[in-house]
């Protein structure tokens, strides 16, 4: 199963670097560099095609993502970011104060708006459901790649706060089940 990653292009709160989590914040306008990215994720994606499916979570980020790079999708809860819960809306720097060490070493110990066991929880979940799919495109989130990432690299999402994924980034991965 070969499954293609973008994450959504950037909203005003990516900018400010505000956790977003579950808050349904839409894209902002494009600047030059983003428009540009598209074009060569375009190129990648059309060599990568045909996709089985497309997917985007509930989030409107990830569908205006979808729909700028003229896909259409169907939308996947299991995709939807983590929950921030009380640190939404706030700058990241206020949930590394209190939880740096435990987010950067044992993100899958802390509970925030959900435990982020039940982050690596969906994960396992949507793989599952996917598994007889042979090439699928999500357009996700951030946390949401950077736990698959690490849940594919190591077999837990442990290291996912120890890598990066930016805006309208794209990542492909193959998973042998």
């Amino acid at each position: 199963m070969q499954i293609t990653f973008i994450r959504h292009l950037p909203t005003d709160w990516n900018k400010t670097q505000r956790l977003q989590g579950r808050r349904d914040i839409g894209i902002s306008p494009l600047a030059e560099p983003f428009r540009q990215g598209i074009i060569r994720n375009k190129k990648l994606l059309k060599e990568l095609s045909p996709f089985d499916i497309v997917l985007t979570s509930t989030l409107k980020r990830t569908q205006q993502t979808a729909q700028l790079y003229g896909y259409s999708f169907e939308t996947e809860p299991l995709l939807d970011e983590l929950d921030f819960g009380p640190f939404e809306g706030l700058p990241k720097e206020k949930l590394y104060e209190k939880h740096r060490e435990q987010w950067m070493e044992q993100p899958k110990e802390l509970v925030l708006g959900e435990s982020i066991k039940d982050l690596e929880n969906r994960i396992i979940l949507f793989l599952d459901k996917y598994k007889e799919w042979d090439n699928v495109l999500v357009f996700g989130h951030g946390s949401w790649m950077r736990a698959i990432v690490s849940y594919f690299q190591y077999g837990h999402i442990n290291n996912m706060n120890k890598m990066t994924v930016e805006n309208n980034e794209c990542i492909t991965l193959t998973f042998h089940f």
